[in-house]
């Protein structure tokens, strides 16, 4: 069978690029060997924020007294917190499939490798296409150490679907998937301890807002060591797990029930047969240019198998720069302004530089705070926590980076990016309306407080 474009992956970046090639007037072959939606919809994006939901409405419900509602009294089904979450999860897919079937995209539901660099195999049938994208995001990694292939070691997708909610949790990794849950299960009642071997929690982040999230996560009593590194995972007598780290030149232990390892992600590769077409790689992921065309003409790889940027949704936009590249289109896609967010309690949101990496580049900025105690619409809601912090570059004035923490932050982040997009001046963020009482007043609270 032969199409305009064969697509290998329906995650995110996968089934948006088919609706939108198909949309384009191609003829659309995509291949998926396990779920439609990929990672994000089955074991990442969509249903971690099904349980942060629950996590959130449990927190309030602990909280009620403020809110003058006394002697509140609840029971707590996590087996109908799971069941939710798959329902989700299963209209979500439900409607990807009617999707492609109206948009007249051929899905087949099998594992694809290559034979050439035109030629697909899956289930003994071959697959001919002018251009193939490759969409098969990743995998979790894991640690070299000894016990990390223990049974009890579990990864994402396996703590996505435990049946119980954890006495104790060991959660090894303190990026965007470890903290996320370290939220979840600390608002479901779990013992949770967080070890990260970087200096501060979410790396990627401002430190200031890494700062302030570690100080509120601490005060709900999740224990938070950074600069940790785990040294090995074992079991004791007793059927317990014994985390053993060194930090600072000491060994400890963390005694727990369970153990998550939240160290990233690695590009899914294996099974693909990318020698056959003769495709460059590496165990960081496939080689492409700009515009995600890899060393073979034709043939092209987007989203986390790349290793860009991990996200779903730059996914879904190198698709798009992938198809205007096949046709011959210019974009204006900026892969260097991408909101992105943790979905913690509060939750973060970034867009742009961080002040630590504008100081490696040498580039001179002007900096200004706000903090969500004093804005009011965060008051009334009862979330006083947060603070957002803006960056400009001193010689144009321009919106460079956007930093905060507290409720709806990915949101703001989002509002923040689109500002910059537009290359939006602090001397023109001073003339922009914000409605009140908003959260987004946070905002034009930083703006008036650069200095």
């Amino acid at each position: 069978m032969h199409s305009n474009l064969i697509i290998i992956g329906a995650g995110p970046g996968g089934y948006e690029t088919a609706l939108d090639a198909a949309k384009r007037g191609m003829s659309v072959t995509l291949f998926e060997g396990a779920h439609l939606g990929g990672t994000c919809l089955n074991e990442g994006c969509i249903p971690t924020k099904c349980l942060c939901k629950n996590a959130e409405v449990l927190t309030q419900f602990k909280e009620a007294d403020k809110f003058g509602i006394d002697d509140f009294q609840f029971t707590f089904d996590f087996s109908k917190v799971m069941a939710r979450k798959n329902e989700v999860i299963a209209t979500l897919r439900e409607g990807i499939a009617s999707l492609m079937k109206a948009a007249k995209v051929n899905v087949v539901e099998a594992y694809a490798s290559f034979k050439d660099a035109k030629t697909i195999v899956a289930n003994g049938e071959e697959y001919t296409a002018d251009n193939i994208i490759i969409a098969t995001g990743s995998t979790s990694r894991s640690l070299p150490i000894p016990g990390a292939d223990l049974d009890c070691v579990m990864n994402s997708t396996d703590l996505l679907n435990i049946d119980r909610i954890p006495e104790s949790i060991c959660i090894v990794g303190g990026g965007v998937i470890g903290m996320e849950f370290a939220s979840i299960f600390n608002a479901m009642g779990s013992k949770v301890t967080v070890v990260e071997f970087m200096k501060q929690i979410l790396p990627p982040f401002d430190s200031d807002i890494a700062k302030r999230l570690k100080q509120n996560l601490s005060k709900r009593g999740i224990d938070i060591l950074t600069s940790a590194a785990v040294q090995k995972i074992e079991k004791n007598e007793q059927g317990e797990i014994v985390t053993t780290y060194e930090s600072k030149g000491k060994t400890a232990e963390v005694i727990t029930t369970d153990i998550l390892m939240a160290v990233g992600r690695a590009p899914r590769i294996d099974g693909l047969n990318l020698e056959a077409a003769g495709v460059e790689f590496s165990p960081r992921g496939i080689v492409v240019d700009d515009n995600m065309r890899t060393n073979v003409e034709g043939i092209y790889a987007i989203g986390d198998v790349n290793a860009r940027l991990m996200l779903a949704h730059v996914a879904t936009f190198q698709g798009i720069r992938a198809l205007n590249a096949i046709e011959g289109k210019a974009d204006e896609i900026d892969f260097s302004i991408v909101p992105s967010a943790v979905f913690t309690q509060p939750e973060c949101g970034m867009v742009g530089m961080t002040e630590e990496q504008c100081k490696a580049a040498g580039i001179a900025i002007r900096t200004g705070q706000s903090f969500f105690r004093a804005n009011g619409k965060a008051l009334a809601l009862g979330e006083p926590d947060g603070l957002c912090k803006l960056i400009f570059n001193a010689e144009d004035g321009r919106l460079i980076g956007a930093h905060i923490m507290g409720v709806q932050a990915a949101d703001l982040a989002q509002q923040a990016g689109d500002l910059m997009t537009r290359g939006t001046t602090l001397h023109q963020m001073h003339d922009i309306i914000f409605g009140h009482p908003t959260v987004s007043e946070v905002i034009l609270s930083a703006v008036h407080a650069v200095k």
